[in-house]
Parts: C-alpha cells; sequence; structure tokens
C-alpha cells in the first residue's frame, strides 16, 4: 500500500471523528442522552483526554499529557512513513494509519477544543466563541458512544470484587478516534504474523 492510500484512511477516518464531535458538542447539552436502539446510546461527555476519563493531577497534568500525544503523533505517523518505506503488509499500514488518525483526532479536541468552544454544562456548546471555556492545549476530548448491552444485572454475592453490586456490560463512553485506535491496535495483536510478516 502506497502512502497515499494511508494518507487517505487517516484523512477519511479524520473527518468522521471531527463531524461527529462537532455535532454532538453544538447539538447536546453535557450528559444529554438519546436512545437509539435499547443497548446503544449517543451519550455526551467531555473526558481530559485519558482512557476511562482518567487525569493526570497536578497543574501541569494535562498539558503534560496534550504533549505526550503530539510527540507520539510524530513517532506513529514516522512509522507509518518507514513503513510504507519498507513495503511493509497492507494490513500493518492499515493499522498504523487508523492509530495515527485516532490519535491525532483526540490532540485536535485537546488542543483547539478548548479555545474555540463555549461551556456545554448548561447550554448547548457555540463554535467559534467569544468566550472559550478553556485555553490552547486544555481542550477536553469529545465521546458520545454508549453501548450498555446488559444494564445493571445484580451481581451475586460469591463473584469476586464486583459481588453484591450491580454491573453494566459495556460502559465506556468513547468516540471514532477511539474505535480507530482499538480497531489498529487489534489488528496488530490478532494479525501479529500476517502484520509483520515481511
Amino acid at each position: 500500500m502506497n502512502l497515499k492510500k494511508a494518507y487517505l484512511i487517516v484523512f477519511l477516518v479524520l473527518l468522521i471523528d471531527q463531524i461527529s464531535k462537532i455535532y454532538v458538542k453544538t447539538h447536546f447539552i453535557l450528559h444529554e442522552e438519546v436512545e437509539v436502539l435499547s443497548w446503544f446510546k449517543i451519550l455526551f461527555i467531555e473526558n481530559e483526554g485519558m482512557a476511562w476519563g482518567a487525569e493526570i493531577p497536578g497543574a501541569y497534568g494535562k498539558i503534560s499529557l496534550t504533549l505526550f500525544r503530539i510527540l507520539a503523533v510524530f513517532g506513529i505517523g514516522y512509522w507509518l512513513w518507514d513503513s510504507v518505506r519498507k513495503n511493509g503488509s497492507k494490513l500493518l499500514v492499515i493499522a498504523i494509519s487508523l492509530i495515527l488518525a485516532g490519535a491525532f483526532g483526540n490532540i485536535i479536541d485537546s488542543v483547539f477544543y478548548g479555545r474555540i468552544f463555549n461551556e456545554s454544562s448548561f447550554e448547548v456548546a457555540t463554535m467559534f466563541t467569544k468566550e472559550p471555556y478553556g485555553n490552547w492545549f486544555y481542550g477536553k476530548v469529545v465521546d458520545m458512544f454508549y453501548f450498555p448491552i446488559i444494564k445493571d444485572f445484580p451481581m451475586p454475592e460469591w463473584v469476586p470484587l464486583l459481588g453484591g453490586k450491580n454491573f453494566t456490560f459495556f460502559n465506556a463512553i468513547f468516540n471514532v478516534a477511539d474505535v480507530a485506535i482499538s480497531t489498529g491496535v487489534g489488528i496488530l495483536i490478532v494479525f501479529n504474523k500476517r502484520a509483520f510478516g515481511k
């Protein structure tokens, strides 16, 4: 696969990711939910950019995370370029392209959204507002896909750690960029020999 096709994958994933995030951000109030199916909902949340909404503590936690991600994107970009140059397998190039697109998509939120959107807590956000909710590099990542396939299932008391509690599967809320990263990593794990065969 050549670099143009790889960049096309990156561009298309990035476009879908940003369109979906901007739509949700400009049409939903924070924590607003729309049920598509009983096991699939659009639920608007924002997080600092780590998996499951985790945060790096301290005054410089968020900026450190954002700068690390920018460096990681340059590294992944080089990996993509080098893999194409070395005639890496099609699976490898597709996987790296998906990971790059996903990482870049979430970086856009972290770098720009704090300056181009206002707060979403009590009203629908406006794009290119005069009253932004944050600064450059301090934006929050928009997530919206929620698949509570099994919701509030009471776990038997004998189950370790979860016994006696209500259990929800799948309780993560994510976006297109997260799907792209997970798919790319999944390809590398499941099809490891085919991806790295050359």
